[in-house]
């Protein structure tokens, strides 16, 4: 029996340096998992693939959708994708931009070929924080996101990582740390409370 292949993808949050790691692991939360694994399960290690790349928002997920999930076959797809969707609107409103609908029709796409042509369980994670701020414009902004994976998840049998949800959570608490570099992406102790929310809800499904 082979080992489980889990399959990370998403925009640079998941990347983190990844390009620049010889395991092309990366540096963030997806290597937090793979030693969480390496350490507490090493007779039985999963495969880890780490297919972010940096500015992705789902329209980008979707133009290499079959190049790097469905041609490699997961056992586990874990995407983690929003934050570029709403971020664009903020620094780039000129551009074309990912509006909820859209957002949803091209999700439910991606997972109808996952479901079509891969027997592979889905994971789908909420996308964190734009500013460590919870009335930050982006914040608000990405609720709506947040719902729409929620429902998408309900229709796909998917498992939800709330992720959105645990960092807004954290940043109420007293004496809370610094998540991010620059309000979007991961420093270490962020890394660190993707990859332990990602456990939990895993390890607890």
């Amino acid at each position: 029996m082979r080992n489980t292949k889990i399959l990370f993808i998403g925009d640079s949050i998941t990347e983190a340096g990844r390009f620049e790691d010889r395991e092309e692991i990366g540096f963030g939360y997806v290597l937090n998992i793979r030693d969480y694994f390496a350490i507490n399960q090493p007779e039985n290690l999963p495969i880890i693939i780490n297919k972010g790349v940096g500015g992705n928002r789902i329209s980008d997920l979707e133009e290499r959708w079959q190049e790097d999930v469905i041609d490699l076959n997961p056992d586990i797809v874990s995407i983690s994708i929003g934050i570029n969707d709403v971020w664009r609107q903020l620094d780039h409103p000129d551009k074309e931009q990912i509006t909820p609908p859209k957002f949803n029709e091209i999700y439910r796409r991606i997972l109808d070929k996952v479901k079509r042509e891969t027997n592979a369980k889905i994971i789908l994670m909420e996308p964190t924080i734009i500013e460590e701020n919870v009335t930050a414009k982006g914040n608000l902004l990405l609720k709506q996101y947040v719902q729409i994976i929620h429902e998408v998840a309900e229709s796909y049998h998917a498992l939800v990582i709330p992720t959105h949800q645990v960092f807004i959570n954290y940043l109420h608490k007293t004496n809370h740390q610094t998540l991010t570099t620059d309000g979007v992406h991961m420093n270490s102790t962020g890394n660190l409370l993707m990859a332990q929310t990602w456990l939990q809800t895993y390890e607890n499904k």
